[in-house]
């Protein structure tokens, strides 16, 4: 099996050209990624924790589903199959903003990434792919941003710069 591409972009998310995921992440160049946030009725947040398998991040809570647009496919094209993918679960997803980052991981690898950040609304349960995800929980944001101010190791890189910004565009 090869390894899955993502798309190099310039800062105007404009394609620059493709390259295997790991090779982008050691290199550190900028590609396209989504972030997924997926809330119930009462305005919980679903946040999951990464499998202990996973390459990078392993064991760390996050937001709902992320990934990287595959050549070809649009960003929501790319945030429904993940969605589904990884939390078994599917609903009406709308992108919200878009951002880039760039922060040291572990294993030697770099987040150089454009996330476009969506958002989706359902009570739906998950039914996680445990390849992908260890745990999952419904959480109320203040809960969140408590926990990451106590234990801030507990969560992802990308998830600690855009709980705020996504809280802030939900006002629940």
């Amino acid at each position: 099996m090869t390894e899955d591409l993502v798309v190099l972009v310039d800062k105007n998310d404009q394609q620059v050209g493709l390259m295997p995921k790991t090779e982008a992440h050691q290199k550190a160049m900028l590609h396209r990624a989504i972030s997924v946030f997926v809330f119930n009725s009462q305005g919980h947040w679903l946040i999951q924790r990464r499998a202990l398998s996973k390459y990078h991040s392993a064991g760390l809570w996050t937001n709902t589903c992320c990934t990287h647009p595959l050549p070809n496919e649009t960003n929501v094209e790319a945030a429904n199959r993940r969605l589904l993918q990884e939390m078994g679960m599917q609903c009406e997803l709308t992108e919200i903003f878009d951002f880039i980052y760039k922060e040291k991981l572990d294993n030697e690898l770099t987040e150089y990434e454009l996330d476009h950040v969506f958002v989706g609304y359902t009570d739906t349960k998950p039914i996680p792919d445990p390849s992908e995800v260890m745990d999952y929980s419904y959480v109320p944001v203040e809960k969140i941003l408590e926990h990451i101010d106590q234990a801030p190791l507990e969560y992802t890189v990308w998830f600690k710069k855009i709980v705020e910004q996504v809280a802030a565009h939900v006002k629940h």
